[in-house]
Formats: structure tokens, sequence, C-alpha cells
């Protein structure tokens, strides 16, 4: 244990060292020391027939951060052997305190504003430099051309730089099974609202860039430049293209938009491959190669994806709830493990080919291990449709998944006590905590921390949410002796207990198995870390060899890198194809082996009668009011939870203040942890922005 903890030490501090030289490299990019000096060393040093002028920026910007995601997944392998994750985020104790609760950014910790501070001086920073090694050279482009317009033309151009360094963050935040975010303590969805910052922002500097130039070219009168197909330059009709798809994906991406027309906005944004691809035959092989680590980690992502989805998942049964809500079983091989606050993504076939939504797994991995179970609200017009189809007798259900995603710690499990708050189905991720507080409990000498649940439900239908606290087979009734559990629910539309008998029964329905569906697993099998390592490092590898004798026996012979004689479109789309050619053939021989491992694994899981002897049958099941849950509970109708009382009140020295609902409850709990009254409060919030 000694040597694989020492090991791991060696590791981060490779992989900080090697992140902050990538940061430097960033710096010193917008400055003469860089263009003027390093880069003519480095360019004399590299045999540039095999990688030509972009070998520089493949050496400098891409290998840092390909190599910080192979040695992040080896990280996390052994973070996940020793276990030793659990207890890593408490030093971030207060770097995760809420610095900032305001909008347009909403909850915003002390850790997240210096990145944001930093980063914004890191854009000036650049944008200044640019300017300045750029007026002291100007280039005039048309006889009799101005100055202020020579420097109009540079300081449009230069944005469009400080754009493309938004570039190069902007694909990290939304690659689901990265390996880099659980490095600071990042999932995939809690990361969406730097993926949706880095967006804005780039669109606001490419839209000034766009416009600047059409404002350039009309009173230089060259406005036939915009649509100009340039073989040595950049393709402006390129540009143009590209920035109609992002005006697209832009505007239905402001909140207002996507909350009102959600659909509108989930097409819209499958337009960016398109908006990838023209931005790339825009901006060259060189700035590829610049933002190329993000790209090229998301699309090994999204490819995997991709295979997983492609095929059937095991649906065993629905349980569904008096007030709507759907607990979906699916089958799951033993080897999938996965963490509180998990995320699997859904496709149903039957209501919508193309459209998938993320629900939270409220199962346990531990306490099911052959079972996953998701919980969906029937309150959106996706889940409305499906809760009319499970309603119409069916016997089977066909339904394809991505995931699960989530954290790879139970870092809420260091904390003495834990005070939950929750809003309609915001109470599903504190089932899950829940249950794996449950399990934990039923270790020896193990410490679980105290548990008070406020949950805040509009109807006294909604209190039937809280039997999914434990699984449909697992119900102790000697549980309270394990934990402390006290939950209060508030109901805030109702001002008394209905009567008995207006309350429904929880009905149960059974699905027929099919011969084609599978039982869920992970991707890349029980060790996907090292996997995902070997997919990543192979298929960098594999591109960089393919792409060195492309250019040193293709393209080289006819341009020798004189930037002349070869198309600069051409040189983008082979920069392209041999990624995506790179990345599909290592990803899919990877994907095969670990396929026939779980399937293996699958059949074993089938023989032990996964899926039970039911035919289609439904099942109702009364609500018990004398079970342990309704025992922990305490009812309080036509009224609110009194937010600031609560939290002070809890007099513990380690409190972790977890919330998941509205918008308003979120923000109200960030600013009681923030305003300094009890420093026992640590503040962490549950937030899906999809």
């Amino acid at each position: 244990m000694g040597s694989q903890t020492m090991l791991t030490s060696i590791t981060r501090l490779i992989l900080l060292v090697v992140f902050l030289g990538w940061l430097m490299i960033w710096t010193m990019l917008p400055t003469k020391t860089y263009k003027n000096v390093w880069t003519l060393n480095l360019q004399s040093k590299l045999n540039s027939t095999y990688f030509g002028a972009q070998g520089v920026n493949l050496l400098l910007l891409s290998f840092p951060m390909m190599l910080i995601a192979a040695l992040s997944c080896v990280y996390l392998h052994f973070q996940k052997q020793s276990n030793s994750s659990v207890i890593t985020t408490s030093r971030l104790t207060f770097w995760r305190r809420p610095a900032v609760v305001k909008a347009p950014l909403g909850i915003v910790t002390a850790m997240e504003l210096a990145f944001v501070i930093m980063f914004a001086a890191l854009l000036v920073w650049s944008l200044a430099n640019y300017l300045y090694v750029s007026f002291g050279h100007l280039h005039m482009h048309k006889d009799g051309e101005k100055v202020w317009e020579a420097k109009f033309r540079s300081v449009s151009l230069r944005l469009g730089y400080i754009g493309n360094i938004c570039w190069a963050f902007l694909f990290f935040p939304v690659t689901r099974g990265s390996s880099i975010l659980p490095l600071f303590g990042l999932t995939s969805e809690s990361s969406i609202k730097y993926h949706s910052w880095l967006g804005h922002l780039s669109m606001i500097l490419f839209v000034a860039h766009t416009l600047g130039f059409i404002i350039y070219w009309g009173i230089t009168h060259q406005m036939a430049l915009i649509l100009e197909w340039s073989k040595i330059y950049v393709s402006n009709v390129a540009g143009v293209i590209a920035i109609v798809f992002a005006m697209a994906m832009w505007v239905t991406s402001i909140p207002r938009v996507r909350r009102k027309m959600f659909e509108v906005f989930f097409y819209t944004h499958n337009l960016y491959p398109l908006y990838v691809f023209f931005y790339i035959l825009h901006v060259g092989a060189s700035y590829f190669c610049m933002i190329l680590p993000g790209i090229f980690l998301f699309i090994v992502d999204r490819y995997l994806r991709f295979l997983q989805s492609y095929q059937r998942a095991g649906l065993i049964s629905a349980r569904v709830l008096p007030c709507g809500t759907i607990e979906l079983n699916f089958s799951k091989t033993q080897g999938l493990d996965y963490n509180p606050t998990s995320i699997l993504f859904i496709n149903v076939p039957s209501i919508s080919k193309m459209q998938w939504h993320p629900f939270t797994v409220t199962s346990n991995s531990n306490m099911e291990p052959d079972k996953l179970s998701v919980v969906i609200k029937n309150q959106g017009s996706w889940s409305q449709k499906f809760y009319k189809h499970l309603s119409s007798n069916v016997d089977h259900v066909q339904v394809s998944v991505e995931g699960p995603y989530g954290p790879v710690s139970s870092h809420f499990l260091r904390h003495e006590a834990l005070v939950m708050f929750s809003g309609g189905s915001g109470i599903t991720p504190m089932i899950s905590i829940i249950r794996e507080i449950i399990f934990q409990s039923t270790k020896p000498d193990c410490h679980v921390p105290r548990v008070r649940l406020i949950c805040a439900f509009k109807n006294s239908a909604d209190l039937s949410m809280l039997q999914l606290l434990f699984p449909i087979s697992w119900a102790p009734a000697d549980f309270a002796a394990q934990i402390d559990l006290e939950i209060e629910a508030y109901v805030t539309r109702e001002t008394e207990q209905p009567p008995a008998e207006a309350q429904r029964a929880i009905q149960t329905v059974w699905f027929k198995p099919d011969p084609l569906d599978s039982p869920v697993s992970a991707v890349l099998g029980p060790n996907s870390w090292l996997w995902l390592a070997a997919t990543v490092s192979s298929s960098f590898v594999l591109f960089l060899f393919v792409l060195g004798l492309t250019t040193r026996f293709y393209i080289y012979p006819i341009d020798h890198n004189t930037g002349e004689n070869y198309h600069y479109s051409f040189t983008c789309l082979w920069y392209m194809f041999l990624v995506c050619a790179s990345i599909f053939m290592v990803s899919s021989l990877v994907f095969l082996w670990c396929k026939r491992q779980n399937a293996m694994e699958g059949k074993q899981v089938q023989n032990v009668d996964a899926y039970g002897t039911h035919d289609q049958e439904l099942e109702s099941h009364p609500q018990n009011q004398e079970c342990p849950i309704a025992q922990a509970t305490q009812v309080h109708y036509g009224t609110r939870p009194d937010l600031k009382k609560i939290l002070l009140g809890s007099k513990e020295s380690d409190v972790g203040v977890l919330v998941c609902g509205p918008r308003k409850m979120r923000h109200e709990v960030a600013k009681i942890c923030s305003s300094g009254l009890a420093d026992n409060l640590h503040f962490e919030s549950i937030s899906f922005n999809w």
C-alpha cells in the first residue's frame, strides 16, 4: 500500500507540473519571445518534413494535455483501488464555499471565482500582447489603406485569436467520461455551466470578429472577400458558414429560450459537428492543433457513448408512484460500479429516436449488484409521453442508455452531519446518497454522518417519493438503529393531510425479457480507467504516426513546407480525417474486447434470474404508513421550510449542506452558507442544467 501511495503522489506531482507548463505556454503564446525565439528554435530542431509548421503546436499545446488525460486515468484507477478518494476533497473545503450568489452566473465558489479571474486575466493579457506586437508591424493589405483601418482590421483579427483560446477549454466540461474533470473534484454535470460560460464568451468574441471584418471590408470596398475561399490562407466562406451555425446554437441556448423550447435547443445544438467542421476549415491546421486536446478527448468520449447506446438495455420493471413518478429498474452487470448522484442518459426510440434525457441513478451498486434504477418525474413533454406509453399495457419497452456518469468519490461521508434540502424531483440524488449511507452503516467500525433531509413537495401525493429511499426488495425494519435519519417533508399547496382512502397505491409493471436486450455495463469494463488510458494514448499516437507519414510522403513532396503549393483547406481535411479515423479504429477495438468480457458477465446475470419469472403484469402495493420511513418523517402542510433556522440550528462542527431543487432554493441556501454566520456549514449544490 505504501508503494501505491508513493506512486499516486508522484503521478499527482507530474500532472501538476505538466498542467502548469501547459498554462505557461498559453501565457507566452502571444508574446514576442514565443514568436521570435521559442518558435524559431523549436522549428530548427524539429524535423518539419513530418509535421510541417504544425509540429511546434502539436508538441507544446497538444501533447501535454493528452499526456495529462492518459496519466489522470492511471491516477484515478489507483485512487479507486485504494478508496482514498473519499477524503481528498476535504482539502478544498475553503475553496468550495460560495463566493458569489447572483445572476447571471448563479452560485460561484471561491475556486471557480479564482479560475474565472485568472482566465479573464489570460484573455486580457493575450489580447494586449497580440495588439502590441501587431501594431508594431502593421501590414497594409491595400494600396492607400489608412493606419486606423489597418489597426481596426488587426483588432478584429485578434479578437478571433482570443475566441480560439476559449475553444481550447470549451469541450473539456462536456466530456462526460473525462479523466481530467475529477482531478478538480468535478463531474460533467456540474461543469455544464463552464461550457455555457465559455460558449457565450467565445460567441461574443466571434461575433465581434465577424462584424469587425464585415465593417472593414465595407469601408475599404472589399466586400467580395466575404465569399473568398483562398488556396493558401483561411477560407472566409467557411468562417461565414461556421458563424451561421454558431448563431443558431447560441440564440437557442439562451436560458429563457432553452426552457420554453427545449426541443428546439436540443436539435439546434446537435449542429455542433458542422460548426466544428467549418470552424477548423476557417482557422487552419495550426490553430486546430492549439485546440486539439479538448476536441480529441470529446470525440473519444462521444464515440464510446455511441457504441454503448447502440446496445439495448434490459429493462426489468417500472414502479409507478401515485404522483406519476416512475422508477425504472434495469438489469446490470456486477462489474458496473458507480457512486451516488450519478446520471444515466436514456433514449426510448418509440417516443423519440433522437432525444436523450439524463436521470439520476437512485440505486446503490453495493446494495443492488444486479440492478440499476433511475427515477423519472412526470413533468415534461417527453416524460409525459413515456408515462402514457407505460400505461398502455406494453409487455416490453426498447431502451438505450449512456452511462452512468458521476463523481469518482463519496466525499460527503467525511462530514459529521449532513443537512440535505430538496425541492420536487430534486429528492432523487438525495435518495442515492441515503442509500449509500445505509450501506456504509452495515460495515463494521464505519462512521456515517447524521442525516437530516428537508424536502419540499407541491402535493401530498409526492410524499410517495420517500418510499424510494429503499430498494423494492430491501427495507430492513431496524434501519433506524443503523443510521441517524430525520426527515421533514413540507407540502406547500395543501393545508391538511388528505384522507387515507384518497391515497393511491404504488404499482409495479414487470416486463418480459427480450433476447436482444443486455444488462447495463460499463462501456470499457470494470477497469475502465485503464482501458480509457490505453484508448486515449493509443489513438493519439496512431494519429501522430499516420499524420507524419501522410505529411512526409504525400503533402511535403508537393508543398515543401511553403504553404503555397498544397491547398490550405485540404491540410485541414487531412487532420480532421486522421483524428476521427484513429479514434474510431482504436476505440472500436477496445470496445469490442471489453464487450466480450461484459457479454460473459451478462450471461451470468441472466442465468441468475435477473428478470425473474414474471410475465407482464401490474401489481399494486399500498403505501405502508407504518414503514420505517413513515416513522422517521414529520410532514408539514401549507408551509415552507425556514432554511435559515434549520441551517443555523445545526450545531455539529462539520456539517455538509447539499441542495437540489429550484434555483431560488439553491441560491437562498448558498447565501446562508456564505454569510459567515456559521463556520461549520460546507455547501454543495447538486444542479443539472440540461
